[in-house]
């Protein structure tokens, strides 16, 4: 599979001045793999230190942050030569071994030839005491599940994926028979790389058996770093994503974990989840100000998972019913259309979208996101139901704005908005003349 995050590894590669890189994301979106390939295209070897379980490597990083005593040990672990220049060292699970993380500061102020990479997915990681993350001296990138884009290269539909990128919207539009099955694929399917390679080798059972691995190893990560009452708050927020999703109004209610559930209670919860990239926060603000940030609602929010494909494993859907987009999945697939466009919209644009309300609750816009070029204010249709009430009144209320609708139907471009196909959401060129992401 081809991940999009290796060309600003090598953009790392090639900066003149060079920090440590830490590569965050969930667990099994594919960190490990894309380091070692890295390292396998662009440097001569690659020194591989796992430290989940490594007694060994922690001892080393306990007794201090001399590099060249540090590096002996790396070495005898590896059995690789670490060359600066020449060799990428690659920490894994860095998470497991706080000092390990710390050592990064030392190794930019003592080496900086020497190419160091780190994986972790924060998970455990504000529970350990006594280091310090080394703020300023790393740079830190996020690697997301496969997007709609990558996917379709890992099913060798390059050509497709070409197409769908370019800024002709009518050539986009007029492959939609070959796009929007591919797209159901992708809802069942998901981003997640172990689901995508059974798919590919052995159908959506396999895929869906893939998925429910991959929960189950979340659950039991859950478990493995924080005290059991914690774990049973964040599995019940866990647990609630699809009922929340799969109701009209989407906003998190806390009642709705189970009854007399408090903020107060599962806040912490919630902050864990997404600091462990499980969940994707979407905040409410009460106007498209600049910066939209200035303008969210920490009381309002919705919460969506971190794949399109594992909320469907989550809630039950089957592979008819979502491929097929038969009658059982009519009530749901709203929830699942708007989950893979806040996906999308996370990876593509690097940061959450965030939502709005009126006053009223009367009208909502599904998602809004910012960039130097303006505020687009978006609403999401599962199919090609066009009517747009909400986004109309948003916009005649905030003027300025670059309006945009994300359904099944073909691109167009109307008087007040502009609608893209689900399909090719992340084509930056069919958003605006002006603007690229």
């Amino acid at each position: 599979m081809e991940r999009y995050l290796m060309k600003e590894l090598l953009a790392w590669k090639e900066a003149p001045r060079r920090k440590p890189v830490v590569i965050n994301g969930a667990r099994q979106v594919g960190k490990t793999w894309l380091l070692k390939e890295f390292g396998r295209r662009h440097f001569e070897n690659v020194a591989y230190v796992n430290f989940d379980g490594n007694d060994a490597m922690a001892s080393l990083f306990e007794g201090g942050y001399d590099i060249q005593r540090l590096l002996l040990g790396i070495q005898a672990e590896t059995g690789e030569k670490v060359v600066p220049s020449r060799t990428l060292l690659v920490f894994d699970e860095v998470q497991e071994c706080p000092k390990a993380l710390t050592s990064l500061k030392y190794f930019r102020e003592n080496m900086p030839e020497l190419h160091v990479a780190a994986a972790g997915s924060l998970l455990g990681l504000t529970i350990h005491s006594g280091t310090g993350f080394p703020v300023g001296n790393v740079t830190m990138l996020n690697l997301f599940p496969l997007t709609f884009e990558e996917f379709l290269d890992a099913r060798h539909e390059e050509n497709l994926r070409e197409l769908l990128t370019t800024g002709d919207g009518v050539a986009v539009s007029s492959f939609s028979s070959l796009a929007i099955p591919l797209l159901r694929d992708y809802y069942y399917v998901g981003g997640m790389p172990a689901a995508i390679l059974a798919f590919m080798e052995d159908g959506y059972a396999a895929a869906r058996q893939e998925q429910e691995q991959i929960l189950l190893a979340y659950r039991l990560d859950m478990s493995k770093h924080i005290d059991a009452r914690e774990v049973e708050r964040i599995l019940a927020v866990w647990d609630s994503i699809p009922r929340h999703l799969g109701k009209e109004n989407k906003k998190f209610v806390f009642g709705q974990i189970k009854d007399g559930a408090r903020a107060r209670d599962y806040r912490s919860a919630i902050t864990w989840l997404s600091q462990a990239g499980l969940v994707i926060v979407v905040q409410r603000v009460a106007k498209p100000g600049m910066p939209l940030s200035a303008y969210a609602d920490d009381s309002a929010f919705k919460l969506f998972a971190l794949d399109v494909g594992l909320l469907g494993a989550m809630s039950g859907l089957s592979q008819k019913a979502v491929v097929e987009g038969n009658r059982i999945f009519t009530e749901f697939k709203g929830s699942l259309t708007e989950q893979y466009v806040c996906q999308q919209l996370t990876a593509e644009v690097g940061d959450r979208p965030y939502y709005w309300t009126s006053a009223n609750g009367a009208n909502e816009v599904d998602f809004i996101v910012q960039n130097e070029h303006g505020t687009f204010p978006i609403e999401v249709k599962a199919e090609e139901n066009l009517r747009s009430k909400s986004l109309r009144a948003f916009s005649e209320r905030y003027e300025g704005m670059e309006p945009l609708r994300f359904s099944m139907s073909g691109f167009r471009v109307e008087a007040w908005l502009r609608n893209i196909p689900l399909y090719a959401m992340a084509n930056s060129d069919l958003w605006t003349t002006t603007s690229r992401w």
